[in-house]
């Protein structure tokens, strides 16, 4: 296990560029399983859900070459689908929660797919059944080992439908996509997932032939084709780093230039941390954070305590609710966060607690943040990481705290944001990292 040791209360300077955008890599990268034909994508980030995705294509049989230091190709001519059934197979899947996005694409093309229940955060229940149900109403025929915890589908002629999802689950939404693609006739689906990533997804399968349309709404529309060809595919930048080094700069007062941020592409996130206090500048496709002392909580129009809480897209991200818990406990003025997703994720605030934060964690799924506007400096702490967005907010606040801290568990941190220790250290970061 390894582990960063911090000296916080350092200023940051200089320019970061954010890696590709985590959840979309996961998603794209298994569409590829659609095709027998090469399909190249670039901007792929180099973190360990990432890495081990694509290892597990190359188990498959996938021929995978690394054309640059973030773009690849994958051509899956040939696969070896008793693969499913293997032991090592299963330990490598439950170790990576993307890896339920394979079961669409192998049982459009296969006719069969199956799958361990995957691991990933532990930050509350996730069920799959929207996934499941779903690939149900394509003509797809569905069993649950419950002794095993094995999810196995079958179903040689899927045909296209009109679904209605239970909720706008965003792999949900990806599986069924990739599914309906090469299913018979026409699918509408209803209260899709439509955050950018899945409109990024959409428009790279309609390059590879499907039939894709109403991307971006939550009602697509999808034409299934006989076959699929290749691509070539560039990714967005990740949404989520980019809040994160927004936060990273307002409590360290640091001065940061964010590059190609894709700005069209962030939705309500520049918003919600202005609401915070941060200010942002729009320069061209970057975003410069000036150096800012304070930074002031705004209220509602009534004088009411603001509320940040989650939402399906255009809503605000759920992953970045805890970096912006970190950030508002040094801001002036309170503010509650609503994670109405995941039960677990706000469990971490004991280490901001004992750090000097002043929060009240009201049940598994609200907290308020009494902001203390930098008059009682967040101290220096020994912790571990539970998860991959609660470990960066950690690391935000000990970049904050003056004095050392430890972060052990650091493996979260990497699943998400690639050599991060690195590129804190070009804008004057004091991190190392320690293998235990």
């Amino acid at each position: 296990m390894g582990s960063f040791e911090i000296i916080g209360g350092k200023q940051l300077s200089g320019e970061i560029m954010p890696q590709g955008a985590k959840n979309e890599a996961l998603q794209v990268i298994c569409a590829t399983l659609l095709t027998d034909k090469e399909v190249i994508i670039s901007n792929i980030p180099q973190i360990r859900d990432v890495i081990k995705l694509i290892e597990l294509l190359s188990d498959f049989g996938v021929k995978v070459k690394q054309l640059g230091e973030s773009k690849y190709s994958f051509c899956a001519g040939n696969l070896n689908i008793d693969l499913l059934y293997d032991d090592t197979f299963r330990r490598k899947i439950t170790q990576l929660r993307g890896s339920v996005m394979i079961v669409g694409p192998l049982l459009a093309r296969f006719g069969k797919a199956s799958i361990p229940r995957p691991g990933g955060d532990k930050i509350g229940r996730r069920r799959l059944d929207t996934h499941f149900l779903g690939l149900k109403k394509l003509g797809a025929t569905f069993t649950y080992d419950t002794n095993n915890q094995y999810y196995y589908i079958e179903g040689k002629e899927l045909q296209g439908c009109f679904i209605l999802l239970d909720e706008a689950s965003v792999t949900g939404t990806a599986n069924i996509i990739m599914a309906a693609s090469l299913a018979k006739g026409i699918t509408r689906l209803y209260n899709a997932a439509c955050e950018p990533y899945i409109q990024q997804l959409c428009r790279m399968l309609n390059s590879m032939g499907a039939g894709i349309s109403g991307i971006g709404s939550n009602l697509l529309t999808i034409e299934g084709v006989d076959k699929l060809g290749g691509c070539t595919h560039r990714m967005l930048p990740d949404m989520i780093e980019i809040g994160s080094f927004i936060a990273m700069a307002a409590m360290t007062r640091s001065e940061l230039l964010i590059k190609n941020v894709a700005y069209e592409h962030l939705g309500i996130i520049p918003e919600v941390f202005q609401k915070l206090g941060v200010v942002l500048e729009k320069r061209n496709d970057d975003l410069f954070i000036p150096f800012a002392n304070c930074y002031e909580v705004d209220t509602y129009i009534d004088g009411s305590i603001l509320t940040i809480s989650d939402a399906p897209w255009p809503g605000f991200s759920p992953d970045l609710l805890s970096v912006v818990l970190v950030l508002a406990t040094q801001a002036r003025g309170s503010v509650l966060i609503h994670q109405k997703m995941f039960e677990s994720r706000l469990f971490f605030v004991d280490k901001l607690i004992d750090m000097g934060a002043q929060i009240i964690l009201c049940d598994p799924h609200r907290a308020t943040v009494i902001g203390l506007d930098r008059k009682y400096p967040l101290k220096p702490l020994e912790m571990t990481s539970p998860d991959i967005r609660a470990g960066v907010a950690l690391l935000i606040a000990a970049l904050s705290a003056e004095g050392k801290s430890i972060i052990h568990n650091i493996e979260q941190i990497d699943r998400g944001y690639q050599f991060i220790d690195s590129r804190l250290k070009q804008l004057g970061a004091e991190i190392q990292r320690k293998e235990c």
